[in-house]
């Protein structure tokens, strides 16, 4: 059911192909399908070859990361997508242990540390609790919430301007894909300039019939309209604190990762939950997980070569 209701929002289809999952696109008048280890394997092949551009030498070696919460199954099919675009995986290690990695790497922690990874990106939330003591990395409990995120948000946000739409012109383009895709990347536009503008415009020419849109949302609307989605970021939380048997009062330093973690509510959420301490933004949530990867890629490679 999940996935039923997620599809209406994909320009593509999911279809059964001999007991298997596959995505069907059309390109250039052709009906391809492929696996989603093809497909991030196409994503990696591209990165691949933008890091070879830049360096301007082969690049054969790899560290991937993964939700925190992914299992044996899902790290094999990425190390599958990475074998399938040429490369060596070196290792697939969480998002979490990464983060920890670029927030730890270059400080002097002798007395255990308790830090708690808040990671809000385009689909999943995940919090994750690590332990750093005398550069010993312990991602002690992991909590998640794979339909939690950007997506959900910027969704929450084309649902409210479909009703406006069919309010005011009496026409439903919620079947439409095309408006709805055009729909959609205006309101994650304005869902990004929200965190920092008090109201954001939408403009879309066109949007269906030849009918051009124009609205506003103020900050105050979208925090409204997805007050329960916020709310479930903090179920998480207190998850990840009550698996490892851990009171709020014990995490020493919050670390936000992923592009939603910028969210203005969300951030006075989380620091009112733990009674208004300060978010620590030292490290850049969209480039830590990769900084953090970098970091253990260059210990692995420099270990080998002992």
């Amino acid at each position: 059911p999940i996935l039923k209701n997620d599809m209406k929002y994909w320009p593509f289809e999911i279809i059964n192909h001999d007991g298997k999952l596959k995505i069907r696109v059309q390109h250039k008048n052709e009906t391809k399908l492929f696996t989603a280890e093809e497909i991030s394997s196409m994503i990696l092949t591209k990165m691949k070859d933008m890091v070879e551009a830049y360096v301007g030498k082969p690049v054969s070696d790899a560290v991937i990361t993964v939700p925190a919460y992914f299992n044996n199954s899902q790290r094999q099919a990425t190390k599958d997508a990475g074998t399938i675009a040429g490369l060596n995986v070196l290792r697939v290690m969480s998002e979490s242990t990464a983060a920890a990695l670029a927030y730890g790497f270059d400080k002097e922690i002798f007395n255990e540390k308790n830090i708690l990874i808040f990671d809000v990106g385009g689909g999943t939330c995940n919090v994750s609790i690590v332990s750093i003591d005398h550069g010993v990395f312990e991602v002690k409990s992991t909590a998640g919430n794979t339909h939690l995120g950007g997506e959900d948000f910027d969704t929450r946000l084309v649902d409210r301007f479909v009703r406006e739409f069919k309010y005011t012109y009496g026409k439903d383009i919620s079947e439409n894909k095309r408006s709805i895709r055009r729909l959609r990347t205006a309101c994650e536009c304005a869902k990004l300039d929200l965190s920092s503008s008090l109201q954001a415009t939408i403009e879309i020419e066109s949007l269906y019939e030849d009918i051009d849109f124009h609205s506003t949302i103020t900050r105050a609307c979208f925090e409204e309209i997805n007050a329960d989605l916020f709310r479930s970021t903090l179920v998480t939380v207190k998850k990840a604190l009550r698996d490892v048997r851990m009171n709020k009062n014990s995490i020493d330093d919050i670390i936000l990762i992923g592009g939603s973690a910028r969210i203005p509510k969300l951030q006075q959420m989380l620091q009112d939950f733990f009674h208004g301490n300060e978010l620590n933004r030292s490290i850049n949530s969209d480039e830590a997980v990769a900084y953090g990867a970098a970091i253990q890629a260059a210990i692995i490679v420099r270990d080998k070569s002992k």
